[in-house]
């Protein structure tokens, strides 16, 4: 059988540049468009490819800077035949603008009660529909700060998906109630829990699949352990931001390479590993034992290696 695959990507205004006091443009540009490898780059190889890719959007920032820039890239990923999903920072729900980022909300939403979660999630919801989007039903907290409270939550407004188990950052801020290995698909708390993707980086420590973790060869290796095993289904990480340099002002060519070197080999595998939006419903086998691929001493000093070039080079691009 088929392993769909969700190519997701959490999509914010970046912390960083709020608390830097840039204007609207600014922020909107090193947040969604940086460096020329932005959104709308992203989105132009998942076309050339033919690839789905889910956006988890944070309508959050509405907050502060009003719905205006949420609405332009939430019409943008629709435009280009993409989905939007729900992504939430609740330290945004504190946020003043012009102060430097000293006035913030709670980090993970699973620092807030059950009953505050909701009122949370159910106004994220209505900001991300007024920002143009469909009403959601997969959601991934920021930071994966999720927990069975949030899921509880999530299951009660009628999402029937989550993805923000993330055994790499298990058990905090991570907090979901499941073992930080599962990476199978598995109903939980009432829904369906997509966790992310993990490599096993060294015995006993994880790797989540995400573009500026994984090198090439660790993420074909991740993908090639998936098809020969059987896996239910495969989630691999992305940001909007992450194919740029942190400043948001130059592409990071390592992590360019890496998208792009990704988006060839999904298109190569399709049949065995066909990407899918959370809205196509995908028939998931759920509750398998799946398991994460093993280490590899040549791939992970390799991709050290790149990451060592990627933060003293590609980092400090103009």
């Amino acid at each position: 059988m088929p392993t769909p695959v969700f190519l997701t990507v959490d999509t914010e205004i970046m912390w960083r540049h709020h608390v830097a006091g840039h204007d609207a443009e600014i922020l909107y540009s090193r947040s969604f468009e940086p460096g020329g490898v932005g959104i709308s780059y992203q989105l132009s190889v998942l076309a050339r490819f033919g690839l789905k890719a889910t956006y988890f959007v944070d309508p959050m920032p509405a907050l502060v800077y009003g719905l205006d820039p949420i609405k332009r890239i939430v019409a943008t990923i629709l435009a280009a035949g993409q989905e939007v999903q729900l992504h939430l920072h609740p330290n945004w729900t504190g946020a003043k603008l012009g102060d430097g980022g000293a006035a913030n909300g709670p980090a993970n939403i699973n620092d807030l009660s059950q009953a505050a979660q909701r009122d949370l999630i159910g106004g994220a919801c209505d900001l991300l529909v007024a920002a143009g989007a469909p009403m959601p039903i997969a959601f991934r907290g920021g930071n994966y700060g999720a927990n069975d409270d949030t899921l509880a939550v999530l299951a009660e407004l009628a999402f029937c998906y989550d993805s923000s188990h993330n055994g790499a950052a298990h058990p905090s801020p991570s907090a979901i109630g499941l073992p930080a290995d599962q990476i199978a698909p598995i109903e939980h708390q009432g829904i369906v829990e997509v966790p992310v993707t993990l490599i096993e980086d060294a015995p006993g420590k994880l790797r989540h699949f995400q573009i500026c973790a994984l090198s090439a060869a660790e993420m074909r290796a991740a993908l090639d352990h998936a098809v020969a095993n059987d896996h239910a289904a495969l989630t691999i990480v992305n940001h909007g931001f992450e194919l740029a340099n942190r400043q948001g002002t130059a592409p990071n060519a390592v992590h360019v390479a890496r998208f792009d070197a990704l988006c060839d080999m999904l298109a190569d595998q399709r049949d065995a590993l066909p990407t899918t939006h959370f809205s196509d419903r995908p028939a998931l086998a759920l509750g398998q034992s799946d398991w994460p691929v093993h280490p590899n001493l040549v791939r992970r000093t390799w991709r050290q290696a790149e990451q060592l070039w990627s933060n003293l080079v590609a980092e400090r691009a103009a």
